[in-house]
């Protein structure tokens, strides 16, 4: 078959690779993937991956050869749930099995998605309403992510919720604030672009970063943010939703700034008496919540798509996907 295949830092192309072998699994005939930007860490060498291994996580497809007595038949359309577990150890047993310390992700610790075949376990298989375009399902395990770190916010009527970085996870927790009932939601963004699509969404204010802190204090005549959402992953950006935050809020630290954030305003976190939460990846359940939420029309992950390649030109792919006016980037594999 054919794969992007990642040989090492900064090497990759698009090559013959063996097919997978089954082993119990379900064989999946991949339609598209996305591109995100632990794909590109992952593609410079920013994040350790067991090279050679094929990229891509964000994986639709359709069933091709079900797994032994599986329920899913061929044909069938399903997203992938790239994370995985050993489901026997206390972190798997206490229903985390997307923070197993023996786990991992596909594309990285093992072969993904970018390639015409991958093979899945069924309990990592989402079926995808017959209705629901492929752009829409290219979009879930992004969108996933965002409604576990969701179900860790208590929200309550009246809150303004504040989004730092409008990016794609940005953009989609904008959404999911609004179709929660979050009425004032504040985005913050460099692009103006960015800032007048998350007012489609249902943000009722943005800025830029320079004039973020201000208005604040102004929606909020001087309160400050109930939940504050940091999506962009550097120190400046998650100090600024601190800032933002006001008295006994939550700040949901959603952006990976590693290895380290210097310089964080820790005695606002005392004096605010902040609760701070950094979710990660997601569970099954968040997987059925985000596609009920497509389907429902809830949230239009579509929309983020602003340039779409063919597994052949997976070079060209990344390096769109690294330009900052683009927010999602697709790959098609096959149609």
């Amino acid at each position: 078959m054919k794969a992007a295949v990642l040989e090492g830092p900064g090497r990759f192309s698009v090559r013959s690779w063996a097919d997978p072998e089954p082993g119990g699994r379900a064989l999946v005939r991949v339609q598209s993937g996305g591109i995100c930007g632990t794909d590109l860490k992952i593609v410079h060498g920013d994040v350790p991956s067991n090279v050679p291994v094929v990229l891509g996580h964000e994986v639709v497809g359709r069933v091709e050869v079900p797994a032994p007595g599986s329920p899913i038949p061929a044909g069938a359309r399903v997203v992938v749930d790239p994370s995985f577990s050993c489901g026997l150890c206390s972190v798997c047993r206490r229903d985390r099995p997307h923070l197993c310390p023996h786990g991992g992700l596909i594309g990285r610790d093992d072969d993904g998605g970018f390639a015409d075949l991958i093979a899945v376990p069924d309990s990592r298989l989402h079926v995808l309403p017959a209705t629901m375009s492929t752009t829409d399902a290219v979009m879930l395990q992004v969108l996933s992510t965002c409604v576990h770190a969701h179900s860790q916010i208590r929200l309550e009527l009246g809150q303004v919720g504040l989004v730092v970085g409008l990016g794609t996870a940005g953009l989609l927790h904008v959404q999911l604030l609004a179709a929660q009932g979050v009425r004032t939601i504040i985005g913050i963004s460099r692009s103006g672009a960015k800032r007048a699509l998350a007012m489609e969404f249902g943000a009722t204010s943005v800025a830029g970063p320079a004039e973020a802190l201000a208005l604040v204090a102004d929606v909020t005549e001087g309160r400050g943010a109930d939940i504050a959402i940091e999506c962009a992953g550097k120190a400046e950006t998650l100090i600024q939703a601190m800032e933002g935050a006001g008295y006994g809020a939550t700040v949901l630290i959603f952006g990976t700034t590693a290895p380290v954030a210097d310089g964080m305003p820790t005695y606002e976190w005392y004096r605010k008496e902040l609760t701070l939460l950094n979710p990660r990846a997601a569970r099954p359940r968040d997987f059925t919540a985000a596609i009920s939420a497509v389907r429902d029309g809830l949230v239009s992950p579509a929309r983020l798509i602003t340039s779409s390649y063919p597994l052949d030109e997976f070079e060209a792919a990344v390096l769109a996907a690294a330009r900052p006016e683009q927010i999602k980037v697709m790959l098609t594999v096959a149609v």
